[in-house]
This record gives C-alpha cells, structure tokens and sequence, in this order.
C-alpha cells in the first residue's frame, strides 16, 4: 500500500509541477489523487477540506504572517544602510573588505527580515558602489552576497524553523530559535573565510588607516535599534515572557515604529506593504494547509514506514543513513524552495534519525541548513539569481567563484551534521532541552 501510494503521490506532483501548476495545487491535488485510491470520492474531499483547516488553524501558524509583515516593515525601513556601516566598522581592515562586509550584513539583515532574496537585494545594492569603485571582479560580488544571504534563514527569527516545528509534531520553537544561531555564524564564517582567499589572491585590500573606535561607536548607535529587534523578541520568547506568536506581534509594532523613525514609512508605503504580506502569508499559510492532507496521507499509507524500512534495509549506520538524508535534501532543494520541502521530507525522515537517538531539534536545523543551500544554487536558486541580478552580471561568469563558497558552506552542513554540539549547546545551556 505504501509503495503504490508513494509512486502515485511522486508521479501526480511531478506531472502537475512540469505543466507549471503551483506548488501549492499540486501537492493537494497529487494528496486527493492518492487518498481516491483507498475511499470514495465524497470522502477523499471531506477528509481533503478537513486537514486543509486543521493545517491552518493553530495558533502558532500566526506567527509566520506577522514575521513576514514585520520583514517587510524592516526591509522598506532604511536599516540595510545602517547594518552594512555597523558590519564594515568592525570587518572594515580586512583583505576584500566591502565582499566581507556584505557577508557579515546578510547574516544579520537576512536574520531580521527573515528573507535570503531581501537581504541579497538590499545590503548587494548598498555595497554595489563601493565595490565598484574600488575596483572588485562584479561575478565575485555577487557570488559573496547571494552566497551568504541565507545564513540569515537559521539565525532566528526564522520562518523556516517555525514551519518545521508545526509539522515536527510541536518541536519547541524557542530550542530551534536558539540552535540556529551558531550554524547560522558558522555559514557566514565559511562565506568570509572563502571571500578573504580570493580577495587575498587578487589583491584586494581592506580600508586604509587605523581602526577607529569612534567610527565603530557611531555606527553602533545607529544600528543597535535595529539590532534590537533580535535582543527584544529572541530573548523574550527565549526566557519565556511571551510565546512566538506574541514575539511575532511584538516585532511588527517594533518595526514600524522604527520605520517611522527613520522617516523611511509613510501612510502609502504602509498600505503596500500590507498587502503584501498578505498575499506572501495566504501562499504559505495555503501550502501548509495542503501539505497537511499529504502528511495525514502519507502517515494513512504508512510511507515514512516504508521508506524507513527501505533505509534501514541498506544500512543501520546513523553516518551513513544521515549522509544519504543529506544527498537527498541537496538535491531537492535545488528544485524546490525551502517551505514546501520541509513540509514534504520532515515526516519522511524524522521518524527515521528519532530512531537512532537524534534530536529533532537537531534535525530541524539539518534540514533548513540543506534546504538553503538551494536557495543558491540552480536551476531554481531564487536567492542567487537575486544577487547575480543586482550584480548586473550572469551566472556564467558567478559559478566558477559559488564553486568555492558551496565548498566551505557543504563544511558548516557536515559540521552540523555530525557534531550535535553545534546545534544543541545554545538551547541546553538555556535549559530548553
């Protein structure tokens, strides 16, 4: 029954994908297909509605809207020029400063937007100047910024990790919010180690003079509200003043109050901005709610069962099963953005690495730490077409330069992968786990 339901769910989704359908449609419809299999009509329907509205309707779901008005808030704001003045006083010195710098304010651009393409676009036009005039390989740049802008997606808050929660049967939010921190760092790390190489082979050096303090203090000021938010809503749903979806809230009145402090918002602005969020809320509020009838489908058939077995069958070796995971997470996640993937692999696998003792908070970053990594690489690679867009150049001449970044990234995603420590030691420490 498993296999039957498998090969009709993976045979529907792909025809209905290749005709262009949305991703959205194809997964409810591949679901309804496969649930006709086993009941009447009249029940594959009524069952269909019914998991579509339960998908929808938890309370912690609220969050994923309000996080995405209050990127959107942040991103019209006028605080990508403040955080990328704050990255380059203290990153300043350094060999190929402004790639180091752009790398080191998508992190935290991306983090607070919760966006990989708005940081890729905003803090890539910000420093596209500059790197400019002093001379830096246009394919580099952009390769450094859309390289780097999906760290931002595992530092928290991150709408990715709340999405796994939901469908990981309740996983603490505020555990993966804070075991995303330190593989978040030590994507942008690999990225600034990999920038500083090649800026040291082709000569390109850091700002002339001495480190100023004054210099670091002033951007300090300028940047600390925004970089408020992540100390205010992080640490309060961290220390447990109030839950995501409050914390959620809380950042969309911080948003807009900064927005209209830096005179960056008016009435107009305010009302696209709006509408919007909305429509990006209604296409993933709508995915998750149909990924719930392929979940309850897949749990009927008994197919993460299945496929459990059938990995278990080739090896029982956690390296080698969480290698294989891996190979297939990278692969999909060149084709399919990160929600849906998460939605569709976590009841596959995570029954499978519980088995052997992992810890699904663990897991959860695994597997948005992969699912990025598609976010900048082809054919779909949304991110990185963003940055190769702002950097006014194309893919051809991007690829031999991401060759180098994927390398450091793919070592952060083994590091992850098999020191747990890296994941967990931020959410123990906290008394989370």
């Amino acid at each position: 029954m498993g296999g039957q339901a498998l090969a009709v769910i993976l045979i529907v989704l792909a025809a209905l994908l290749i005709l262009g359908v949305p991703i959205a449609f194809s997964i409810g419809l591949a679901s309804i297909v496969t649930i006709l299999a086993t009941v009447p009509l009249k029940v594959a329907v009524l069952t269909a509605a019914q998991r579509t509205f339960v998908g929808m309707s938890s309370f912690t779901l609220t969050a994923i809207p309000f996080f995405i008005l209050a990127g959107n808030l942040m991103n019209e704001g006028g605080i990508a020029k403040r955080l990328v003045d704050f990255v380059m006083a203290i990153l300043g010195k350094l060999p190929g400063a402004l790639l180091v710098t752009n790398i080191g304010a998508n992190a935290l651009f991306g983090a607070i937007s919760g966006s990989a393409s708005a940081a890729a676009a905003a803090v890539g036009s910000m420093v596209k100047q500059g790197e400019e005039e002093m001379g830096y390989d246009k394919a580099l740049s952009a390769a450094a910024n859309g390289a780097s802008a999906p760290a931002g997606l595992l530092i928290p808050p991150s709408n990715a990790l709340i999405t796994y929660s939901l469908v990981s049967g309740g996983t603490s939010i505020a555990a993966l919010f804070l075991a995303g921190y330190l593989p978040g760092f030590l994507w942008a790390l690999g990225c600034t180690i990999a920038a500083i190489i090649i800026a040291h082979k082709k000569g390109y050096t850091g700002v002339e003079g001495k480190f100023s303090w004054s210099n670091l203090g002033l951007a300090t000021l300028r940047a600390l509200p925004a970089l408020g938010l992540i100390f205010v809503v992080i640490g309060g749903i961290v220390a447990g003043v109030f839950t995501a979806t409050e914390g959620s809230a809380i950042s969309v009145i911080y948003a807009l109050i900064l927005g209209l402090i830096y005179k960056n918002l008016n009435f107009n602005k305010i009302i696209d901005i709006l509408i919007e969020s909305a429509k990006m809320s209604a296409i993933v509020v709508f995915l998750i709610g149909v990924s719930n009838i392929l979940s309850w489908v897949m749990a009927f058939t008994g197919i993460p069962q299945m496929i459990g077995n059938a990995l278990l069958s080739v090896t029982s070796s956690p390296v080698v099963l969480l290698l294989i995971m891996n190979v297939i997470l990278l692969i999909s996640g060149t084709f399919m953005d990160v929600t849906p993937a998460i939605l569709i692999f976590t009841p596959l696998f995570l029954p499978i690495v519980e088995s052997f003792g992992m810890s699904p908070v663990q897991f959860g970053i695994i597997i948005v730490y992969n699912l990025c990594i598609g976010n900048i690489t082809p054919p779909v690679g949304n991110t990185l077409f963003v940055a190769i867009k702002v950097g006014d150049t194309n893919l051809q001449k991007v690829i031999p330069y991401m060759l180098r970044f994927y390398a450091f990234i793919l070592i952060g995603l083994i590091l992850v992968t098999y020191v747990p420590a890296i994941s967990l030691h931020l959410p123990q420490s906290a008394g989370l786990l």
